[in-house]
């Protein structure tokens, strides 16, 4: 095992593109945003990269030689939980949608301008601190405590978050549904803690882009309709795994035209 800390570690990234062009320009992005660049030519080096390496953040091109990028993410993803952002020139909502469930958190398509690319790096980066663990400490032994009880809406439940069957705990990034432990992504916590920290506030697409980018505070920069289709994308995959129907929702419900939020 390391003796090196994980804070100590600089933060690394890896750039999966075949075109030498915007190959350089986004490892010219990442510099400049003070990462550490690892850059490859096809999806087979670039997983190997991932492994290697463990970025926090991974740029995949789509339409590469060999096996293309949606095959690249799904290995990646089975090895890695660094933050996939996919560009790619094929803008069509299956594309999108495609992507976004072989396990990429975020969607560009080309051409893309490289300011935007920065400030999503940046909010990947954001996001990748906000859910770090904190660091080790060495204390002394102490008795096993009891098992806390279960939480129950209404009571003070310590750093638990309560909506009905569903308990999440913000700090340690962990969601409780019907007391079993379900494994979401960066992106679907982020959605998901956002929705039950607005409660019955309705958050719409556009918001939640902003969120996710860490910018909640208003638009700095554009979201487009790929955007939108992420999110939505997103909410499916988390309401399928909290086990939510989107016809009949326990936990969040639609606001036709609107956006999302937590249920009654």
């Amino acid at each position: 095992m390391s003796s090196v800390s994980n804070a100590a570690r600089p933060k690394t990234a890896v750039v999966i593109e075949d075109d030498a062009d915007i190959r350089a320009l986004v490892v010219q992005v990442f510099q400049s945003a003070g990462l550490e660049t690892t850059a490859v030519a096809n999806g087979l080096d670039g997983v190997e990269a991932v492994i290697q390496h463990q970025p926090v953040v991974t740029t995949l091109d789509v339409s590469m030689p060999g096996i293309d990028g949606f095959e690249t993410a799904r290995r990646i993803r089975r090895v890695s939980d660094t933050i996939i952002i996919m560009i790619s020139a094929l803008s069509d909502e299956a594309d999108v949608v495609l992507g976004l469930g072989s396990g990429a958190d975020e969607y560009v398509i080309k051409p893309f301008r490289p300011r935007e690319l920065r400030a999503r790096i940046e909010a990947a980066l954001r996001r990748a601190n906000h859910g770090a663990p904190p660091p080790e400490e060495t204390v002394a032994p102490t008795p096993e405590p009891e098992p806390p009880a279960a939480a129950t809406p209404g009571v003070d439940n310590g750093e638990w978050d309560v909506h009905r069957a569903l308990r999440i705990n913000i700090p340690t990034r962990t969601v409780v549904v019907a007391e079993k432990e379900i494994d979401l992504t960066r992106t679907e916590f982020d959605l998901l803690a956002t929705l039950i920290e607005s409660k019955r506030r309705v958050r719409s697409k556009s918001d939640l882009t902003l969120v996710l980018r860490g910018d909640d505070a208003g638009a700095s920069y554009y979201v487009g309709e790929a955007d939108k289709r992420a999110v939505e994308t997103h909410m499916a995959n988390l309401r399928r795994k909290l086990g939510d129907n989107a016809n009949d929702p326990e936990f969040i419900e639609t606001v036709r035209g609107v956006g999302y939020r937590l249920t009654s």
